[in-house]
């Protein structure tokens, strides 16, 4: 695709922007860690949610989405709308309980609420689990996602597109700190909104609306009417498939129920209670109601500007002896993420084409910035000044997390350049996290639980989630039979995402559960600090006891509020995507049920807040 100067112009321009943002917050980002890494805990939550939203909107996500359309259809993004459960149970039971913690970064809480070397041992490795691991297979698919767009774009080579963009994401993320992170946030949400809603639209007006859209889908050759399904097929679909959809529903959603990561960074940076529990729950509104439909759209349009692709059969014509056109068709159906940015390159103007490419530099910079930040907070608050150089400055720990940046942009670089599959590297994050989620629930609300079950609970998920990477070795050395290294292969394959989530969560829950009631609790002074501070609800009888002035939560309102926003919340959801399908009464039928709810559950979120002052 050809750039205008013009486009060249938006681009650079948000570019310059970014950078004058890094430089004017660059003196107060230096002040202290707590500046540069939880904004000083002024934020409020307007500023914090969006934030979110801005986070979980990279450059990988509609390529993705995009891609889910063209294999399976609309029901195969169930694999990220059954977490708004988990996220509703944040809004609820854990956002308050961040901001009552008082800590810098989700790890630190930790020595809070376990004691002794297990607790020290456990933060430590956490932190390099989370800051080093995850983070950076989470920042090398988003910067594959943006690697794909220049490819296609902008005609670069992979390698080159990963170095530009590991620079400017960078220098502006060290120099601005958490600041600059939230503030360009903001702009870069609008920014890529803007751009995606710009493309569905456009896309429709070339089809003739929302129903011209369905008709054409529906008659290209190769498409099943499955594709518009929001729900599997129970009558015809596999029985992977159905088991699949089952398993998302049931043992997925709750992994991230407690909303660590950079999600609890954005709430423990709020004014307070009040706010953390209003950005939880406008991340959840924005993330499953306003962003989903236009990336959709452009999905199922690309199935009718680019059908399904297959060889003839009989054909031995080699790939690269194909028209232009076909090797296209051919490219699409290895890689179904390419059909996002070749519908861009299609369909926008003069400017718009700018725009769009500058938005998903933006939605790219967003996810960029906070993992680097957040990456770099576990690196310097929960190892270098917990466990390496204990009294230093303000700006030496400021210093020491620009280079704490640099080193994971280079990580991230690498992952990037190593990977292949967006979708591939979603599926291994959600497996992980599966197994020690229940653990990371139960923590908050069951004194038992101690640094050994989460110990046992992240090692039991490691192994099992990883085994992919020993099957090579072991086949070499001829340990095992053909047969049984077969079935090895096929239960780390895409088609077993859902078996191998129930193995993970059995055995994992089976190993923590145990080696909890195997190991002593932690001691209850050391209890007691935690109990006074956090003041959860739930099975804390020894320390209620032992403290009886102080006032827990009452869970009851809790769950109401969770079922009345988990209602109202998949009501705008299929309310909006009915509509983006011409199925208008429906549509305004599900909105309808969308308001009723969200009224409910509004009235909820005031008993929590009602005693709250907005400082």
């Amino acid at each position: 695709m050809q750039l205008h100067w013009i486009d060249w112009s938006l681009i650079l321009g948000y570019v310059v922007f970014a950078f004058a943002v890094g430089a004017y917050f660059t003196r107060r980002a230096s002040q202290s860690l707590d500046e540069f890494f939880v904004a000083g805990r002024n934020l409020p939550w307007w500023i914090a949610g969006t934030s979110i939203v801005a986070t979980t909107f990279a450059a990988d996500t509609p390529l993705a989405v995009s891609g889910f359309i063209r294999s399976q259809g609309i029901y195969r993004n169930w694999i990220w709308w059954n977490v708004l459960m988990g996220g509703m149970l944040c809004v609820f039971f854990f956002a308050r309980l961040w901001r009552r913690a008082g800590i810098l970064t989700d790890v630190e809480l930790i020595e809070l609420r376990y004691s002794g070397k297990p607790a020290s041992v456990l933060r430590a490795c956490m932190a390099l689990f989370r800051g080093v691991l995850i983070n950076c297979v989470v920042m090398g698919w988003v910067m594959l996602a943006m690697a794909k767009i220049c490819e296609v774009l902008l005609g670069w080579p992979k390698l080159t597109a990963i170095a530009v963009l590991l620079v400017i994401a960078f220098v502006y993320t060290a120099m601005s700190g958490f600041w600059g992170v939230v503030v360009t946030d903001l702009v870069q949400f609008v920014m890529a909104m803007t751009g995606s809603i710009s493309l569905a639209g456009i896309v429709l007006w070339n089809m003739g609306g929302s129903s011209g859209m369905v008709d054409k889908v529906q008659s290209t050759a190769g498409v099943s009417p499955k594709v518009f399904h929001l729900v599997p097929d129970l009558s015809t679909a596999s029985t992977m498939a159905i088991l699949t959809f089952i398993v998302s529903l049931s043992l997925q959603w709750w992994s991230n129920g407690e909303g660590h990561g950079y999600l609890a960074q954005r709430l423990f940076s709020t004014k307070n209670e009040k706010h953390s529990m209003l950005a939880a729950l406008w991340f959840n509104f924005a993330h499953y109601v306003l962003r989903p439909w236009p990336w959709i759209i452009v999905g199922l349009a690309s199935l009718y500007f680019y059908p399904p692709f297959t060889m003839p059969a009989g054909s031995f014509v080699a790939p690269e002896l194909l028209s232009d056109r076909m090797y296209l068709l051919y490219q699409m159906s290895l890689d179904p993420e390419l059909a996002y940015p070749q519908m861009m390159a299609q369909f926008l103007p003069i400017g718009l084409k700018g725009l769009m490419v500058a938005s998903l530099l933006a939605a790219f910079m967003s996810t960029m910035d906070t993992h680097l930040n957040w990456g770099a907070s576990y690196l310097v608050n929960d190892v270098y000044k917990r466990f390496m150089v204990k009294d230093q400055t303000p700006s030496h720990y400021v210093n020491v997390s620009r280079v704490a940046m640099f080193l994971l942009m280079i990580l991230a670089g690498i992952t990037a350049w190593m990977s292949k599959s967006i979708e591939g590297a979603w599926i291994f994050i959600f497996v992980l996290g599966a197994g020690s989620g229940f653990v990371l629930l139960l923590r908050w609300y069951w004194w038992r639980i101690n640094a050994w079950s989460e110990i046992s609970a992240m090692l039991a998920s490691l192994v099992i989630a990883t085994g992919h990477i020993l099957v090579k070795p072991v086949e070499a050395m001829g340990w095992l039979s053909p047969s049984v290294m077969e079935s090895i292969k096929y239960f780390y394959s895409k088609e077993m995402f859902a078996v191998r989530l129930i193995t993970i969560v059995v055995v994992v829950t089976s190993v923590w559960l145990v080696v909890t009631f195997i190991t002593k609790p932690v001691p209850e002074e050391h209890l007691e600090e935690f109990f006074r501070r956090v003041r959860p609800g739930g099975w804390w009888t020894p320390l209620a006891q032992r403290c009886p002035d102080v006032v827990q939560d009452d869970a009851r309102y809790g769950w109401m509020g969770w079922l009345a926003g988990v209602i109202s919340i998949y009501a705008g959801l299929f309310g909006v995507g009915m509509i983006c399908l011409a199925r208008y009464l429906e549509g305004m039928g599900w909105l309808a049920l969308c308001v009723v709810a969200g009224w409910w559950m509004m009235g909820r979120v005031s008993v929590f807040t009602r005693n709250v002052e907005d400082s």
